[in-house]
C-alpha cells in the first residue's frame, strides 16, 4: 500500500474551500497526509483550514508563504513538503466524488512503469449546479485519447491534464523541480505531466472523479464567456504567438533537465517543436483571415475559397460549417 499525500494550495479561497476540504475528507481511501500552501490570503482561508485540521482523520499541515509566490511556485512548495509516495494535486474550489483515491491508487499498484494518472471531471457552476459538460469535452479532444503512446508528443503540442484531475509518483519530482514560471502558456501541471511522459507511462480515466468548478474568480477556466466573433480569434491568435513563445523558452530549457538529457529523447523533442511552431505559425494566418473577412457577405465568397483550398479551415476549425458560416452568418 503506497503513503497518499494531497497536495492543495489556497488563495482567498473562503468561498469555496470547505466544500473541497469536506469531499477529501469524505474519500473512501482516506489520504494520509494533506498539505496545504497558503499563497498569504487575507480572507478566512487559513482559519477554515486549521479549523478543519482539528477534526480531519489525517494529518493536515499548512504553511503560509511569506510572500505572494503565484500558483505555479505555490504548488512547488507544497510538492516538496509532501512525503508521500503518490502525491495528489488539489485546487481549492472542486470537490472530489468519494472513490477518486482509490480508484486512481489502484492504477498506479497496477504497474510500476506508471508515472501519473489523471480523470475526466464534470463541470460545475459556482453553486455547485451541473452545466452539462465535462472537462475532456474542452480540454482532451477524442482523437488524442486515441494516442495513448503517444502522450509525449501530445503534451508538448498543449497541455491536456489539468492539475486538479492528477496524481504522480513523488520520485518524478528530481525530474521535473524546480518548476519553471516564466514560459507563456505553461503552469505547473502542463510542465509535470510532460516531463513525466518522457520517461514514464501516463494513464488517464475517462471517468468523473471531480466537479469542476467555472467561476469568475478562478485563475483558469474552459468555458467560453461569452466573447464576440472578433474576440474568439483575437484571443485564438494571442494563445497561438504565446504557444510560439513557449516552445521557444522550452527548446531552451528543456536541455537543462535530466529527463531530456538522452539523445533520442532530446533529438525527438526538437522535432516535435519544429511542427508545433509550424502549426501555430499556421493557426496565426487561418485566424487572420478569418477576422479580416470584409463585412459583406459576398464579398467573402473569394477570401473563404482561398482558405478553404489551403486545408486550413479543416486543420484549425470546423471544416466546411466553419466556412458556411464566414460566409452567411452576420458580424
Amino acid at each position: 500500500m503506497s503513503k497518499i499525500s494531497i497536495a492543495l494550495c489556497t488563495y482567498n479561497g473562503e468561498k469555496y474551500l470547505p466544500e473541497q476540504l469536506e469531499s477529501i475528507s469524505a474519500q473512501t481511501r482516506l489520504p494520509d497526509e494533506l498539505i496545504v500552501n497558503d499563497d498569504g490570503s487575507s480572507d478566512e482561508t487559513a482559519r477554515i483550514i486549521i479549523s478543519f485540521a482539528k477534526r480531519a482523520p489525517f494529518p493536515v499541515s499548512l504553511e503560509i508563504n511569506e510572500k505572494n509566490l503565484g500558483s505555479t511556485k505555490n504548488f512547488e512548495r507544497a510538492i516538496a513538503r509532501s512525503t508521500g509516495d503518490i502525491i495528489f494535486l488539489s485546487d481549492q474550489d472542486d470537490a472530489w466524488e468519494p472513490e477518486k483515491i482509490e480508484r486512481m491508487e489502484k492504477i498506479f499498484l497496477s504497474d510500476e512503469r506508471i508515472g501519473l494518472v489523471f480523470s475526466n471531471a464534470a463541470l460545475i457552476d459556482e453553486n455547485s449546479r451541473p452545466l452539462g459538460k465535462n472537462l475532456w469535452d474542452f480540454s482532451f479532444p477524442k482523437r488524442e485519447r486515441r494516442e495513448k503512446e503517444k502522450m509525449f508528443e501530445i503534451l508538448l503540442r498543449q497541455n491536456v491534464v489539468t492539475g486538479a484531475t492528477a496524481a504522480f509518483r513523488a520520485r518524478f519530482r528530481r525530474d521535473f523541480m524546480p518548476i519553471p514560471a516564466d514560459v507563456p502558456n505553461l503552469i505547473h501541471d502542463a510542465w509535470i505531466a510532460l516531463v513525466i511522459a518522457a520517461s514514464a507511462r501516463i494513464e488517464f480515466i475517462d471517468e468523473n472523479l471531480v466537479r469542476y468548478r467555472q467561476h469568475g474568480a478562478q485563475q483558469l477556466g474552459i468555458m467560453n464567456r461569452g466573447e464576440t466573433r472578433r474576440e474568439i480569434y483575437e484571443n485564438s491568435i494571442e494563445f497561438a504567438r504565446n504557444e510560439i513563445r513557449r516552445l521557444v523558452r522550452m527548446r531552451l530549457i528543456l536541455g537543462e533537465f535530466p529527463a531530456f538529457q538522452n539523445k533520442e529523447i532530446r533529438r525527438s523533442t526538437e522535432e516535435i517543436i519544429e511542427r508545433n511552431l509550424e502549426e501555430r505559425r499556421e493557426s496565426i494566418e487561418h485566424y487572420t483571415a478569418r477576422m479580416e473577412l470584409p463585412e459583406k457577405k459576398s464579398s467573402r465568397l473569394l477570401p473563404v475559397w482561398r482558405e478553404l483550398k489551403t486545408g486550413r479551415y479543416g486543420k484549425f476549425s470546423k471544416g466546411l460549417l466553419s466556412a458556411a458560416k464566414d460566409i452567411f452568418e452576420s458580424w
